[in-house]
């Protein structure tokens, strides 16, 4: 059986779960709590990022690169457009969530105001998220805005591109941040429907647990909720910063 290491809080792994619900593959969790990976995770992730796959022998830590095989593996209900030109612009898409979003939305918003906190016990720098919300943001939004579809999904049907956007956004809320419907309204139509459908909605239900259950008791939680969680776990028992964490 597939196994994910990540849990729905992080937006990387969201997305590899709402691809794998949207294929209706069964797969097992490892919910592990980002930097709480223990030896065993670093062996997996020299990054210590979630996700993680984990498929027999196959070991993949990248959320984009995992979703691709997947969509490759499972072709039934695709995420990606067969057209090349739709396909190649959806990877970009991806990217420049995966990237700029990530920098913007996580590592500057999220991390500053909900991970710093609770997993550091550190306080918020208030100016560089003042910076975020007042400039990167605006800059982000300003070229998303002519980008998102004028109704419904990106391309014809649901694909990664919209869950992809939807995890991030998702993120930004969590962290305290509105999107503004009236300056950006084809965004926020495009958002909300995607954040409207039972895929997205049955995903924040696994966040909250996450975010509102005691550790001891998430496994039991989330079983109650219909996920499949792993028997063993690679989560150790402090955070520990990777590589690439700031």
């Amino acid at each position: 059986m597939i196994r994910i290491i990540g849990n729905h809080v992080s937006p990387y792994a969201r997305k590899v779960f709402l691809a794998l619900d949207h294929k209706e593959v069964d797969y097992e969790i490892d919910p592990i709590v980002p930097f709480f990976g223990g030896d065993d995770f670093t062996r997996l992730n020299p990054l210590r990022r979630i996700p993680v796959l984990i498929d027999g022998d196959l070991v993949i830590p990248d959320s984009t690169v995992i979703c691709e095989y997947l969509d490759d593996r499972f072709p039934e209900r695709p995420l990606y457009p067969a057209d090349p030109a739709q396909r190649a612009r959806a990877r970009w898409l991806e990217e420049f969530a995966d990237s700029r979003l990530g920098d913007v939305m996580i590592w500057k918003l999220f991390f500053q105001r909900n991970v710093k906190p609770r997993v550091w016990k550190q306080e918020t720098d208030e100016a560089l998220v003042a910076q975020v919300v007042a400039q990167d943001l605006p800059e982000v939004m300003d070229w998303l805005e002519p980008q998102a579809p004028a109704a419904g999904y990106m391309f014809d049907d649901l694909s990664m591109t919209d869950l992809t956007f939807a995890s991030f956004f998702r993120n930004a809320a969590l962290a305290g941040w509105s999107l503004d419907a009236e300056r950006w309204p084809r965004v926020a139509a495009w958002i909300d429907h995607v954040q409207a459908t039972p895929l997205f909605a049955r995903s924040v239900m696994f966040e909250q647990i996450m975010l509102t259950t005691p550790g001891r008791e998430v496994a039991a939680a989330l079983t109650a909720g219909g996920l499949k969680v792993a028997a063993t776990s690679v989560r150790g028992d402090a955070p520990r910063r990777g590589p690439m964490s700031v």
